[in-house]
Formats: structure tokens, sequence, C-alpha cells
């Protein structure tokens, strides 16, 4: 089955290809103009979908070596994220799927994040706990199976990318924060300040960084002439330490013997390597760097899986904003 999917949540523009399981073009544009304002403008990110949309999808399905009319279906990201970009999006495929008479389905963006580790690795099988780390989300699931996902914990207050973008706006660096502050944190030594860590009662599930992002305020306003090194490497270890901590607990309290990481947080290089050397005897899965951050790849391949078993979208669905996954 061949399925265009199109991803328009956020700041990312994404067009893919999905072809029986394989992605067979993929293209992602990211919204560079939001760097200036430190921070995502929902009205420019929508303008800037409606504007690369039409050329995108032109020129995902050439390179592909696919026509319009070999297309079997059309899967586009129905939520959650910010409303103006995903009716950008979603009236898009509506309008592409009326003309060329294909069903539509409308994807859960977290749920395709996750399903993202089965292009990393299509040997990946059911059951699997799966640590979910965006600037929108923090979330630990228990996915039992294709549609029979637990969650076992989230956020209380700020997600972990969120609190990257505010340590980084707090250290003077530029958006998005997480790379920057990766960046920022080479050479500098992680153990330099003891930031604090929310929430680690054992088999607390759940997620701060509220209180994370506030120290890191209080302690650039008393040391003026801080090592940025130091405090940006610091900072972030404390951040990953909760992560890693609250992933071994969910494997072990539900004894699964694997692990993905999904999200545009997953990208993070000490993320990976702590979650190597401190889950050892465990499998543990990333997606490839392309399909951390927001991606149609991810889009394409789940709805296909959909579509393949006969479940598609009355061609008047909504989209949701705060769209949940269970």
């Amino acid at each position: 089955m061949i399925v265009l999917g199109i991803e328009t949540s956020c700041d990312e523009t994404a067009t893919a290809v999905c072809r029986d399981g394989v992605i067979i073009s993929s293209h992602i544009r990211s919204q560079s103009i939001h760097e200036k304002y430190g921070g995502v403008i929902p009205e420019i990110a929508s303008r800037e979908h409606e504007k690369f949309l039409n050329e995108m999808v032109f020129d995902t399905l050439n390179d592909g070596g696919i026509s319009k009319k070999e297309l079997e279906g059309i899967a586009v990201t129905q939520g959650p994220g910010l409303s103006g970009t995903l009716i950008t999006g979603v009236c898009f495929a509506k309008g592409l799927a009326l003309g060329l008479g294909l069903p539509i389905i409308g994807v859960n963006h977290l749920e395709a994040h996750i399903f993202a580790n089965f292009l990393a690795d299509p040997a990946l099988e059911f059951p699997f706990i799966c640590l979910l780390v965006s600037g929108g989300h923090t979330q630990l699931w228990h996915v039992k199976n294709f549609k029979d996902y637990q969650l076992m914990g989230e956020t209380r207050d700020d997600a972990a990318g969120e609190a990257f973008d505010k340590g980084a706006r707090i250290l003077g660096l530029s958006y998005p924060g997480g790379p920057e502050i990766e960046k920022m944190a080479k050479g500098g030594n992680p153990n330099a300040i003891q930031f604090p860590r929310a929430m680690m009662k054992k088999n607390n599930l759940e997620f701060s960084f509220s209180g994370l992002k506030t120290s890191l305020l209080y302690y650039m306003d008393e040391h003026k002439n801080a090592n940025l090194k130091d405090v940006a490497a610091s900072y972030q270890l404390a951040i990953i330490d909760v992560l890693i901590t609250k992933l071994k607990w969910g494997l072990e309290n539900t004894h699964c013997q694997t692990c993905v990481i999904a999200g545009g947080v997953a990208a993070n290089l000490l993320l990976r390597d702590c979650s190597l050397n401190k889950l050892s005897g465990k499998k543990v899965i990333f997606p490839d760097l392309d399909l951390c951050t927001d991606n149609a790849a991810m889009i394409a391949y789940l709805g296909e899986l959909y579509l393949s078993k006969g479940i598609k979208s009355a061609i008047d669905f909504p989209i949701l904003p705060n769209m949940k996954m269970a």
C-alpha cells in the first residue's frame, strides 16, 4: 500500500511516502523564522506551512518516483499540536484526498512518535516501554500491543523539551534550546552544580521540571560570572537523570525487556549514552535522528498501518489540539 503522510503539528513542515512499511521518500522543512522570537509564533507557523506544503508534496512524490494516481491513502496529523498549524495540514490533506478519491486517516502525533521506532528496528516486538520526550510532552508508556497503551506517568508541569528551551533562554542561548544546551555543555563539568531532581521517590513515575527551571534562574541571578559550560552540563544532567531513572523504574515494574525513546529530546546524545549505560541488560531502541523531531515518515508509516486494516477517518474529522492517546 502506498500512503502519503503530512505533518504540521508545530513548526516543521513535513511530507513523506510509505510503501508497504518502508519509507521511500521523506522531506522536512524546519521554520528557522522563529529563532529570532525565541519560540514558535503560531500564526507565522501556519502561514509557513501553507506556503510550502504544495511544493513539498510534489517534491516528495517526485523523489520517490510515485505519481498522485499511484497513491492509495493519505495520513495527516490530527493532533495534538497548535490549532492553526493542524488546520493547515488537515485542510490540505482533505482537499487532496477528495480530489484524488482516496481514503484519509487522522493520525495521533504521539502514537506516531512511538511507532517511528518500528522504522528504526523492524524487528521490534510488543510489549515494550516507551519514554516519549519532546517540547510539549514527557510521558512514560507501557505499549502492550497495537492500540493497547497504558500511560504510566507524565509531567505535572513543564515537559523535558520545554525545560531545555526555557533553560536555554535563561542562559542567553537561542531556540530551540535542547541542541544549544547540549552544545554548550561540551567540556563542562556535569557535577559542578547539584540542581534539584523532583519527584524522585521510588517508583513515582510522574515528572516535574518547573522547579529545576526556577533553580537555574535563581542560580544565574546569584552567580553572574558562572562558567556557562558547567552550568549547561549540570542542568542537562539533571534532566537526563530524571528521565533515565523513571524509565528504569518503568521497566522494573512491568518486567519488560525492551524500551524505546521517542520524541525530539531522543536526539540528545547524553540521553542515548546514559540509557545504554544505566539500562544494561535491556534492549534500548532509538529512532534515527531525523525521526526524533517532528516528521511525516512516522505519520505515513502509522497511517498505512491503520489504512491497511480498513481503519479510516470520515472526511469531516476535526483537528484535536489536545488529542490524547489513551
